[in-house]
C-alpha cells in the first residue's frame, strides 16, 4: 500500500468522450460501437482494476465492455459493442432508455473520498436507442402525426385567441376604412 498523505486530494476520474453537457445518444445495432474515455487526477494510489457498469432507469445494471465491464486500472477508456451485448444475454436485454455510466476502482462503488484514492464516478448519463426497419412510402406509410399537426394548433386557447384577436382587428379596420 503506498504511503499517501492525509492532506492529498481525493483521486478523480473526469469523463473525456463523450461530452457531459448533454446526453449522448447511441444506437445498439451492429457494428456501432460506443466509446466511453476519461482522465485521472490526484491519483496516487493507482487501482488493480476498474469496473465500468451502465445502470438503466429501469434499475438494471450491464456491463460496459468486452471483459463483462472489468479493465485494467491504469486503463483511459473502454470500447463497448452494446449490439453483441444484446445479442449474447438475451435474458437481460439492454432496454431503449437512459442510462448513467459508473466507474470505480478497487474499494468499491460506494467508496468514500480517500486521499490519493479514486472517488467513483456517476457523472455521465447516455441513451441507447435500438433503429426501426426502412419503410418506403410506397408500401402505403403515413405519417400519423403530420396529418394531424393542425388539430393540435386547433385546440390551443392561444391559437383560438390568437384567430379571435386577428377578426376583431380585421373587421374593426374595414369599419374605420369605410367611414374614410
Amino acid at each position: 500500500m503506498p504511503t499517501i498523505p492525509q492532506d492529498a486530494p481525493a483521486g478523480l476520474l473526469t469523463i473525456t468522450q463523450p461530452p457531459q453537457q448533454s446526453t449522448s445518444y447511441y444506437k445498439i445495432a451492429q457494428n456501432q460501437f460506443i466509446t466511453f474515455a476519461w482522465n485521472f487526477s490526484y491519483v496516487l494510489a493507482t487501482p488493480t482494476h476498474l469496473t465500468v457498469s451502465a445502470v438503466c432507469d429501469n434499475g438494471n445494471t450491464y456491463p460496459v465492455g468486452p471483459t463483462d465491464g472489468i479493465i485494467p486500472g491504469t486503463a483511459t477508456r473502454v470500447i463497448w459493442d452494446a449490439y453483441s451485448y444484446q445479442t449474447s444475454h438475451p435474458q437481460l436485454p439492454l432496454a431503449q432508455a437512459k442510462y448513467t455510466l459508473k466507474i470505480w476502482g478497487d474499494q468499491g462503488p460506494d467508496a468514500p473520498r480517500a486521499p490519493g484514492y479514486l472517488t467513483p464516478n456517476s457523472a455521465l448519463q447516455f441513451a441507447l436507442y435500438t433503429p426501426q426497419a426502412y419503410t418506403p412510402i410506397s408500401s402505403g406509410w403515413s405519417c400519423t402525426g403530420c396529418s394531424s399537426a393542425i388539430s393540435q394548433y386547433v385546440t390551443q386557447p392561444a391559437f383560438t385567441a390568437l384567430i379571435a384577436t386577428l377578426l376583431v382587428m380585421f373587421l374593426s379596420g374595414s369599419m374605420v376604412m369605410r367611414r374614410m
